[in-house]
Formats: structure tokens, sequence, C-alpha cells
């Protein structure tokens, strides 16, 4: 045991997260024999093998998921180390992971990024966009200071920060311009798509529907908001994307946009991060950020006229 190191312990955490030498040794930037050799010597000092080797891919022994959970406590006591310091400091600077869900990042991300890099030069930003289960288990294991979201994830280890509401809005194809807006309980009727299942907006979307996760067969899951827009705008069905996406996803597509009579469907974004992290201070500096590009979006949004598609050419 005298001979363990922080640096196996770092490629035995990669190792363990990918179950794969290749892409364990690409994530840690070396090459796969020295991997391979770290985790050698860290088993012999172990005496104890961590993983069951095969052609295809490696699993964690039964002692090497216990040692997984313990090693990944024992970084993230490191990191924070790290980020103590950082604490300590007036101005932001050095790292900064953030994770940010699908259906935000592509709209609201880059105002942010830009607002960071322009207040704060040394500023080393690193993005994670995925889906929530995966930025929640990334948060806990250390791998990201904070996330932005939608709220709530109501996870006991980490706090919590409402940032701003943002409606959902009907997206239809353009011969359905001036027809009266169905409810939930129409739409629910109606030939409905909707984000695969993992996004938290299809949840949100399902839940103003009043409808169960077991969809009926004529409900049609897309990847991406930008599928599904232009999925209705080939005529396949409606849908509903979050208002900051329709300036982006409505432009190349001929569809109608609509607004729901209140009380309008809604979520909640915000910003979460461990209770433990000692970068307090500084998360709540780039919350307010987010708020304040948030804010700008929507002004923008304000001064554009929601798109409309052009109405039918009559038949000769």
């Amino acid at each position: 045991m005298n001979n363990l190191t922080l640096k196996q312990l770092r490629y035995f955490e990669a190792l363990a997260r990918h179950g794969h030498f290749g892409r364990a040794a690409d994530a840690c930037a070396i090459s796969q024999p020295a991997l391979s050799m770290q985790i050698k010597e860290l088993e012999a000092s172990l005496a104890t093998p961590l993983f069951e080797r095969s052609a295809r891919q490696v699993r964690l022994t039964g002692f090497g998921e216990e040692f997984a959970q313990r090693a990944r406590d024992i970084l993230r006591a490191v990191d924070e180390l790290g980020d103590l310091a950082r604490a300590s400091r007036d101005r932001l600077v050095g790292r900064l992971r953030i994770g940010v869900i699908p259906t935000i990042a592509p709209y609201l991300l880059p105002t942010i990024i830009r607002e960071l890099t322009q207040r704060h030069a040394n500023l080393d930003i690193h993005v994670r966009e995925t889906l929530t289960p995966k930025l929640i288990q990334e948060m806990a294991e250390g791998r990201l200071d904070t996330a932005i979201v939608a709220l709530p994830v109501s996870e006991p280890a980490f706090t919590e920060v409402a940032l701003f509401t943002e409606d959902f809005v009907l997206v239809r194809p353009g011969e359905d311009a001036g027809k009266p807006v169905p409810n939930g309980e129409t739409l629910s009727k109606m030939r409905l798509l909707l984000l695969e299942e993992g996004h938290c907006f299809r949840d949100q979307a399902l839940s103003f529907c009043n409808m169960h996760s077991a969809l009926p067969r004529e409900l049609l899951d897309g990847s991406s908001l930008s599928t599904l827009v232009q999925m209705v705008g080939a005529g396949i069905g409606i849908t509903l994307i979050p208002d900051m996406a329709v300036a982006v996803e409505t432009r190349s597509a001929t569809v109608s946009v609509d607004r729901f009579e209140d009380p309008q469907p809604s979520r909640t974004i915000g910003m979460i991060w461990r209770k433990t992290s000692p970068m307090t201070r500084q998360l709540q500096q780039i919350a307010e950020v987010v708020r304040r590009s948030a804010e700008a979006l929507r002004e923008q949004h304000r001064r554009t006229p929601t798109p409309v598609a052009p109405a039918p050419l009559p038949q000769a």
C-alpha cells in the first residue's frame, strides 16, 4: 500500500467508469500500455484484483466496486482542496466544469460563455451536455462543479438555486396557423411528438397533457428538439418546445408557433452544486450570470416576432 498514488487512483477511476482500456486511456490522455501498467501496479500493491478482464471489456470485481467508491471519495476530496484555494481568491479563475441539459445548452449556453469569458478572462470553462440523471451522477462523483438543469432535482446533497421560469409553446404544421390552440386534455388525444425517454422535458410535457410515460402507439419520440420541429414541419404531428428554443429551431421549418392560455405549461431552470463545495460564493456569481443571460435572451426574443408559417397558396 505504500506505493499507491493519486495518479493510479485517477487511472483506476477512469477504467472503472469506461469499462474499456482504450477509452479510459483516451480520457486520461495516456497510452493504453501505460494505463495497463499502472493498473497492474495498483493491483499488485493491493494484492487483490480490481477488474475481471475479457476480450471486449473489463468489469469491477466485488472488491473493486467497494474500492471504486472509496477512490472516488478521495479524488473528490483532493479536487475540493483545489477548489478551496480558488475560493479564497476574489476573482473567478481556473477550471470551471459546468453541466447543461440538452434542451438548454444550444440556446442559452453561447450567451453564458460569452459573458463569463468577457468578465473572467482567467476562467477555464469545460462544458458537459447530457441528460439530468447523468449530470447528477457526475456531480455526485465530483466530475462537475455545477449544472444548469430543470428544477427540482430533489437530491439532499445538492444546493438548488432557481434562476428563471420558462413557458412551453405549441409547434404545429404551417397549415394549422390560426386554428384554436388546444388545451392539455385535447393534446393528449393528438399525435404528439416528444423527446425520447430520459429527457426531463418529455416528462414535463406529459404532465401538462395529464399523460403517463407509457404512450399509445400514435405518439412518436425524437432525439432532439430540432428533430421534433422538423417532423412537425413535415406534417407528422405536433410538439411542445421551450420558449428559448423557438428562434433557433423554427427558422428552417414550415411551422406555426402558438402560446397556450393561462395557466401556461412551464418549467423552472436553475443551478445545482454540492453542498460541500468550497466554491459556493463563486458559483452564486455564476448563477447570477446565468440569470442575466436568460433575461437578455428573453429580451431579444421580445424584439423578434414569433415565427408563423406563411399561408398556403390557393389551389388553382
